[in-house]
């Protein structure tokens, strides 16, 4: 995960029927999420997007004694 991704945790995500989903957009704060998600729903009404608060943890690739 790259520093920006760090900075920009919420994510707008589309899903698919498949039961996959991918990351559309990343923003610094949820108000901003909000307002590109209501956009979406104007352009793509049939398409199914939610907000998430995406934080992962990196891991470290050092074992442990």
């Amino acid at each position: 995960m790259t520093y920006i991704e760090k900075l920009n945790s919420w994510c707008v995500v589309r899903h698919f029927p498949t039961m996959q989903h991918q990351i559309v957009a990343r923003f610094r704060r949820r108000s901003y999420a909000e307002a590109h998600l209501q956009a979406l729903h104007r352009l793509m009404p049939s398409v199914t997007f939610t907000i998430i608060f995406n934080l992962e943890v990196e891991q470290s690739d050092q074992v442990a004694p």
